[in-house]
């Protein structure tokens, strides 16, 4: 075994978007940077999570919308082709040779940690002076009896897929699901999703009930509030799943979307003192530093919502933190996307039941964009706190995503609603439903008694001055 005669300042473990962006940030910084990845770099946004899914996405709405140049539902192997040459357009910037290229060094293999600055990967023993944990998560199998035996996928192996699935269970009622639901369904499967909660349980209910609805338009069985019980499969690859009402679904695949696990087995966490929670994700504290000084993790390893975006974000702090010696805090404002059609986009405080907030409205309906587009359905929603505060907010629609991007730093730099609408929007976009919003509430507040004597006040200052004008 061979022993490394310096110590690296940064080992990072997982070549995903965590890994990837904390690699490079520190290396920037001047680090002596190693990344060890046991798979290919890119991790699961690239391979099995964003770039395919949106592929399909994409696919699947040209489909509905009547743009299929083949007529029809589509050859699945040209949907397979279209996510095939995304992902290779793609994999160049996240590859080891890129990450070579900005000062990192790659190997390919596993880390085991065995002592504090200390770790085999491989067989090789290298020493280190910090470590970023960037492992991912991997998707949770639900324990559901016999499903072992069925034609079952995950959101990582559904794109082995060669077939189209004539018949598509979905068991859960997350992003996941009503995005992969929706779109098989757009590209001529036969798709039920079952729901042990209702749909898009982290959403407000009017963003749901929107989605629900779109689902059904697209020929989807949405089924709430009732879980998959039992699993029985039969020797042809076919399944019956049996529900907690009694009902069941014959399926040709089953889709299990029921969340995902930290991906801490096998570190050797324990040696060097890193606290995990009860299910395996790595506890971390503002700065993404952990229980141990020397280690840091970022990205879907950590109890943070597993977004790709927030992943990038979050490693880049662990980084300039552990290389430079700083204590920033990543941000609390975390913005959400779910690509279905409509699009549901959510950041900060949604729920204004709290005393103290209030909502502010806008329908597609009523946005001059969305009527010329003759796609009226959605709305963005404000919630506001007793200073005119933006806490946060839902937008539903198309392009609901880029939209947030604006709510998400309106809610970031504490804006209030007289902020955001005094700044000139163009015209007309999608984003007049958010302007619109803030508009809204920042006259409503033209309506108090103290504001009305004082606009009256303003008025005749103003009528007596042009009187003594020559």
């Amino acid at each position: 075994m061979e022993r490394a005669e310096e110590p690296i300042d940064l080992l990072v473990v997982g070549g995903g978007t965590a890994g990837i962006v904390g690699a490079k940030t520190a290396a920037q910084l001047g680090a002596r940077t190693v990344l060890v990845e046991r798979s290919r770099t890119g991790g699961d946004c690239l391979w099995t999570g964003c770039i395919p899914s949106k592929t399909l996405l994409s696919a699947a709405a040209q489909t509905a919308g009547g743009r299929d140049p083949s007529g029809g539902n589509p050859d699945f192997t040209i949907v397979r082709e279209r996510i095939a040459a995304a992902i290779a357009s793609i994999e160049p910037a996240d590859s080891p040779a890129a990450l070579e290229a900005a000062g990192v060094s790659v190997i390919s293999g596993t880390v085991r940690f065995t002592a504090p600055g200390e770790a085999f990967v491989n067989n090789t023993r290298i020493l280190f002076r910090q470590a970023l944990i960037a492992t991912g998560s991997a998707p949770t199998i639900p324990p559901i009896p016999g499903l072992e035996n069925a034609q079952f996928v995950t959101s990582e192996t559904i794109w082995d897929l060669t077939e189209l699935p004539s018949r598509l269970a979905i068991i859960g009622g997350g992003p996941i699901a009503c995005e992969l639901g929706q779109a098989f369904a757009r590209l001529g499967s036969q798709v039920v999703i079952l729901a042990r909660s209702g749909i898009l349980p982290k959403e407000i209910r009017d963003a749901a009930v929107l989605v629900r609805q779109a689902l059904k338009d697209d020929g989807v069985s949405v089924v709430e509030h009732n879980g998959a019980d039992t699993v029985v499969s039969r020797q042809d690859g076919t399944s019956t799943i049996h529900t907690a009402d009694g009902g069941t679904f014959d399926a040709d695949v089953i889709l299990t979307a029921t969340g995902r696990s930290a991906r801490t087995d096998e570190l050797g966490l324990e040696n060097v003192g890193v606290t995990c929670d009860e299910s395996g994700q790595v506890v971390v504290d503002s700065g993404m530093r952990t229980s141990n000084p020397a280690f840091w993790a970022a990205g879907d390893v950590t109890g943070h919502p597993k977004f790709t975006h927030l992943a990038g974000v979050h490693a880049s702090t662990a980084a300039s933190n552990a290389v430079l010696g700083l204590r920033r805090a990543v941000s609390g404002t975390i913005p959400r996307v779910t690509y279905t059609s409509p699009e549901v986009a959510s950041v900060g405080v949604t729920d204004a039941s709290v005393p103290g907030r209030t909502t502010s409205t806008v329908q597609l309906e009523d946005t001059d964009r969305a009527i010329t587009e003759s796609s009226t359905t959605g709305f963005a929603q404000l919630v506001i706190d007793r200073r005119g505060r933006i806490l946060g907010g839902t937008i539903v629609g198309p392009r609901a995503g880029e939209s947030l991007a604006e709510l998400t730093l309106a809610v970031h730099k504490k804006m209030t609603t007289r902020e955001l609408a005094g700044v000139t929007h163009p015209y007309p976009t999608y984003n007049d439903a958010l302007w619109n919003a803030a508009i809204a509430h920042a006259r409503s507040g033209l309506g108090s008694a103290v504001v009305v004597l004082a606009v009256k006040a303003l008025s005749r200052l103003a009528r007596w001055r042009s009187d003594r004008r020559p």
